[in-house]
């Protein structure tokens, strides 16, 4: 998801660097690197609260890409189809953890 959010936003307006374009590659890294973090938590509570935070983030980067859409930004669906997905699989897993 990372690499592909950081290819979208190359093709942002350029005054764009400091706005969209930083929100959704922020909110994209911080999916994997809270997920990571959580991992190494000692508890299955830590662990899924990490995880819920990178649930919010997801949501975050779905409405950058929203945005992005409604401003003619994005070619297709292709990018928030991966990103529903990738909340699907997170609330899964978060229920899994109790």
């Amino acid at each position: 998801m990372i690499v592909t959010v950081y290819r979208i936003v190359e093709h942002f307006p350029s005054d764009e660097r400091f706005g969209l374009r930083s929100q959704a590659t922020r909110s994209a890294v911080s999916i994997a690197a809270n997920i990571a973090e959580g991992s190494a938590k000692s508890s299955q509570k830590d662990y899924k609260r990490y995880c819920e935070v990178a649930l919010g983030s997801c949501f975050e980067l779905e409405t950058h890409m929203l945005v992005a859409g409604r401003m003619g930004w994005l070619t297709g669906p292709e990018v928030l189809d991966q990103i529903v997905e990738e909340q699907k699989m997170l609330t899964s897993f978060i229920n899994k953890l109790g």
